[in-house]
């Protein structure tokens, strides 16, 4: 990280919490960096002194937070534009990545979309749809840059989760669905991957207060059932995660890989 990058961090809250050098210089990659969580990865990364690339199809939202972010870290996050449900493209934009920045220390497998649905309705296209969307790019990014991190005998995979599964949810099957296969997946790939010291760990958030669910579901009603629930009588926030996200992407956990995090605030 540049003299001075840490000073310029935007907020005073960012500055009360952990810089991890093991992360400067580092190539990192997030998925659905765009918005939301993602987005929130994308700066703490970057406020890391990080060589963060990220994929998204919001490409508004993308080129905001790039703009939000220049001049204001080491080095200004690189966006690609990236359906990630089309797997050749996905392998296509990340051999890009890996040509331009070298290849991925940490991948942070973020993108998911939580649309309500009902088991009743959902047909086999629907149901193909939603995997693609909230399991399937993660395996096959994971596949991709594999074996540059078992090159470099060094590597942080942070697939995330959710504890909808757990509580468990209703009125989204299959995106739990997803969200629990992802947790399996995670132990499959930490056990295939521990021998070549690349750990792969997962992280499962409870109700976290995005712009997106501000918008579709954010209601007093709600909010209400939600804190009712969590021990920790707040709204969750992206920072809540990414500040995990960023420990056990650092040295600092380097040796932990085949667990599942919550940041769930304590739900009962």
């Amino acid at each position: 990280m540049a003299v001075g990058a840490f000073e310029q961090m935007e907020g005073k809250s960012m500055s009360r919490y952990a810089i991890y050098p093991s992360l400067r210089e580092r190539v990192v990659i997030v998925t659905g960096g765009g918005s939301g969580i993602g987005a929130k990865l994308v700066e703490h990364f970057a406020h890391q002194g990080a060589k963060v690339a990220f994929l998204d199809v919001a490409e508004q939202a993308s080129n905001e937070l790039i703009d939000s972010l220049a001049g204001k870290c080491s080095y200004t996050p690189l966006f690609f534009p990236c359906d990630l449900t089309e797997t050749t493209v996905l392998r296509e934009t990340i051999a890009l990545i890996c040509s331009s920045l070298g290849d991925a220390d940490v991948l942070v497998n973020n993108a998911a979309n939580d649309d309500r649905h009902r088991w009743q309705d959902v047909t086999p296209e629907y149901w193909d749809q939603r995997i693609s969307v909230n399991l399937k790019h993660q395996f096959f990014a994971i596949q991709a840059i594999a074996p540059g991190m078992r090159a470099k005998k060094r590597g942080s995979i942070i697939n995330m989760s959710s504890i909808c599964w757990m509580i468990p949810s209703s009125g989204l099957p299959i995106y739990a669905t997803s969200k629990a296969a992802i947790v399996g997946m995670t132990r499959a790939f930490a056990v295939e991957l521990g021998i070549s010291n690349v750990r792969v760990n997962c992280v499962s958030a409870g109700a976290v207060l995005t712009e997106r669910q501000k918008r579709l579901w954010l209601s007093p009603e709600y909010e209400a059932e939600v804190l009712s629930e969590q021990i920790l009588k707040r709204h969750l926030l992206p920072d809540d995660v990414a500040r995990l996200v960023l420990f056990l992407a650092a040295d600092d956990s380097d040796g932990i890989t085949s667990k599942n995090y919550l940041v769930d605030g304590g739900w009962i």
